[in-house]
């Protein structure tokens, strides 16, 4: 019997794919929070330096998973120019920490306030293909990242807040200037700085009481859990 040992390599390459894959999808429940310490530069890095994630972790991007009926996970993400369905892997391998592994953590809301989670989950549906919102502004019909968390619970609950709006800055800590990536970013969408407006971000997110940190992918900048929570690796 003749063995073809080129068909051998490509179905262990198959195999080892997979289960990579399921590794990092079957513990992901639909309605979880995955966030994102996202290198997208300085306009990141100015988010990161003034907000505050749960254990020390810079965070600049949240998504919504939401997981279809043959186990294949997605996020629901403001990302882009728009709110899209972004496959899990793929929001996954936008940035990694010093091991290879994706700065994402995942969030998943207490055992009391689970209908929530779906319930939420089935307001972001509906608003894919919603335009992104550049300015960061509530209410004026578009979403950035955390603002389509806020939005999609503050619908599930019935218009009752779950997590809360706080006045935003654009500042440095202890500075009166505003970070100059800053200044050219709302100098091209020709419209002023939204400092004080009211807003949300990833970290305050991360930190609220209605959730719990549950998984690890990786370890965004800055982050040190209390204690270590189980970690999915694999690219």
């Amino acid at each position: 019997m003749q063995i073809n040992i080129r068909h051998i390599i490509y179905t262990l390459f198959a195999i080892m794919l997979f289960s990579c894959t399921t590794d990092r999808s079957e513990h992901i429940e639909t309605g979880d929070l995955l966030f994102q310490d996202l290198d997208c530069g300085e306009l990141c890095d100015a988010i990161e330096s003034v907000t505050q994630g749960v254990d020390g972790a810079q965070l600049s991007h949240i998504g919504i998973a939401v997981k279809d009926s043959v186990g294949n996970v997605y996020v629901i993400e403001a990302y882009g120019t728009h709110v899209v369905k972004t496959p899990l892997d793929k929001f996954l391998n936008r940035s990694y920490d010093k091991d290879g592994n994706p700065k994402v953590i995942v969030g998943r809301v207490k055992e009391e306030y689970t209908d929530l989670m779906y319930l939420a989950t089935n307001e972001a549906e509906k608003l894919i293909g919603t335009r992104y919102d550049d300015a960061f502004l509530i209410n004026n019909n578009s979403m950035y990242c955390s603002e389509l968390v806020f939005y999609s619970y503050l619908m599930a609950n019935q218009g009752v807040p779950v997590f809360q709006l706080q006045p935003m800055t654009f500042k440095p800590l202890n500075d009166t200037l505003f970070f100059p990536a800053w200044v050219k970013y709302y100098k091209n969408l020709k419209c002023d700085i939204p400092e004080g407006k009211p807003g949300i971000n990833p970290g305050s997110i991360s930190r609220s009481n209605y959730i719990n940190i549950i998984y690890t992918f990786g370890y965004p900048a800055g982050y040190k859990p209390a204690s270590v929570n189980k970690q999915m690796t694999g690219k």
